[in-house]
């Protein structure tokens, strides 16, 4: 008898269904807080400043999710064996104004143009509990790269965290190794515990 290894399929965002994006983020959580916002954030705004429903609710407009017609979306869902379980915050690097006002990451020590909209970013991962250590994550990653490709990007980067005694919430933005696997090479160290890896295509 043999054993059938689980299957890991990934479509954008707007391929998949709303139902399916929140089953992902989840009621509990930081996913449920964040619901991929962070670097969505407008100025002086806070996650305590607006309900949880309001950053469902632009979350469900950024990713466009539902729509599998459109030709923009804010990231990448991932299905094991057909159940949502992960997701990945995915476009150009200007959608993230929270990233772009950063001092440090990833602009300390670099001379990027912060408003080149054809250099794209990893921002997140959010992974379902009982489905991490599957490699999920890490196969979220490489679409994302394709993703970034196929849009016409000329770069792509990811901001990991560098050191082993990693606090649970902060995993969100993915490890070296896993960014490495995919291709990705690093470039800078704004922090001693962030550091900046790219493709350039």
């Amino acid at each position: 008898m043999t054993r059938t290894e689980p299957s890991i399929s990934i479509v954008p965002a707007n391929e998949a269904s709303c139902e399916d994006l929140q089953l992902i983020f989840g009621t509990r959580g930081i996913g449920s807080i964040c619901q991929c916002q962070r670097y969505k954030l407008r100025p002086r705004e806070a996650f305590a400043s607006f309900p949880a429903e309001e950053r469902g609710h632009r979350l469900r407009v950024q990713s466009d999710c539902g729509h599998p017609e459109s030709r923009t979306t804010s990231g990448l869902v991932a299905y094991l064996d057909g159940e949502p379980v992960g997701w990945c915050g995915v476009e150009p690097r200007t959608a993230y104004e929270g990233l772009l006002r950063n001092n440090r990451v990833p602009w300390t020590g670099r001379t990027e143009d912060k408003n080149d909209d054809t250099v794209w970013a990893v921002t997140c991962f959010l992974i379902r509990v009982g489905f991490r250590k599957r490699g999920i994550s890490s196969a979220l990653a490489r679409a994302a790269v394709d993703l970034a490709r196929e849009h016409g990007a000329r770069a792509i980067e990811a901001y990991p965290i560098t050191t082993k005694e990693v606090i649970l919430e902060e995993l969100h933005v993915g490890t070296t190794g896993m960014f490495a696997r995919a291709g990705f090479s690093q470039v800078s160290q704004p922090t001693p515990r962030r550091v900046v890896m790219r493709i350039d295509f």
